[in-house]
């Protein structure tokens, strides 16, 4: 996910990464030991503690003394944004940030957002209530900020942009949002996750991935719109269908994955079922087993 996001901002000309870590941040670390990802360096701003998405910003911001207008990103987001086009629509605008903003079905979900004409936020809601959503359009985790937006957010304390920052600088006239029709998926569960390597597999173009590297697959498997994690193993009869394997999987003959993650190194036996389950890391499931809407982990 992480070097989907930078290949698109070095794509855009963008040369100055900060990861705003805190939850597992070793995780990052120890997967770009160089300190650079895609050859982009990269600097660290590690929470001492949770501090809300707009705490997180000013941290961040604090840490590497920003002082020029910047973007910020959710990591969790897959996108093919033009965000050339937002940071001139941005400049355009004037104002101190400006969000780049998607249209869905079922908007209660995210932050909901109205605008004039000119695209100038008259009215951000986050999660509203199911049917009081003010318009479709969404907040997508894209945003252009100028330093000011940094006097506004408390110091050392829990702050969130969207409950607290974004409302207040639509109250000052300060926010705007910039439509934006360009594939978008918010993958921050199970299921969205599945979708995104499902949609990165089916695409030829602005979503790339590798599948099935130094995998063992049996002639008598059966693989549909999978990923196979390296090293993998499916023997006799296996079949594996809209599913997501990492590193080192083995599937024993005649079983069956449906619509699941498999952590690496997962071991599932010999005739066993999982439908719509995540398995962690290490895990064995018995042979025979037959699992469905589970989580397995010890």
């Amino acid at each position: 996910m992480i070097e989907w996001v930078v290949k698109r901002l070095v794509n855009h000309g963008v040369d100055e990464l900060i990861l705003s870590l805190g939850y597992k941040s070793d995780a990052f670390l120890d997967a770009y030991p160089a300190g650079k990802i895609l050859g982009l360096p990269f600097k660290i701003a590690i929470e001492p503690e949770p501090r809300g998405t707009a705490g997180a910003i000013r941290f961040c911001a604090e840490i590497v003394e920003l002082d020029k207008t910047f973007l910020v990103l959710n990591g969790d987001v897959l996108t093919d944004l033009d965000t050339s086009s937002l940071v001139a629509f941005h400049r355009q605008s004037g104002g101190l940030a400006t969000i780049a903003m998607q249209t869905v079905e079922n908007p209660s979900r995210y932050g909901v957002i109205s605008t004039s004409d000119t695209g100038q936020v008259m009215d951000f809601v986050e999660k509203p209530a199911l049917g009081t959503e003010p318009s479709n359009n969404i907040n997508a985790g894209t945003y252009v900020m100028e330093p000011g937006v940094l006097e506004g957010i408390p110091t050392n304390t829990v702050v969130s942009v969207e409950r607290e920052t974004f409302p207040q600088l639509a109250t000052n006239g300060e926010l705007y949002a910039m439509k934006a029709d360009s594939y978008w998926l918010d993958t921050g569960t199970p299921e969205q996750f599945l979708e995104a390597n499902i949609d990165a597999l089916r695409s030829s173009s602005t979503l790339e991935t590798d599948n099935a590297m130094n995998c063992s697959v049996s002639d008598t498997a059966h693989v549909v719109e999978s990923i196979l994690g390296r090293g993998s193993e499916l023997q006799a009869g296996v079949s594996v269908n809209s599913s997501v394997l990492f590193s080192q999987c083995i599937i024993e003959r005649d079983a069956s994955v449906t619509r699941s993650i498999l952590a690496d190194n997962v071991r599932v036996g010999e005739g066993a079922i999982l439908e719509d389950c995540v398995v962690a890391a290490n895990e064995v499931i018995p042979k025979n087993a037959h699992l469905k809407n589970k989580k397995v982990a010890k």
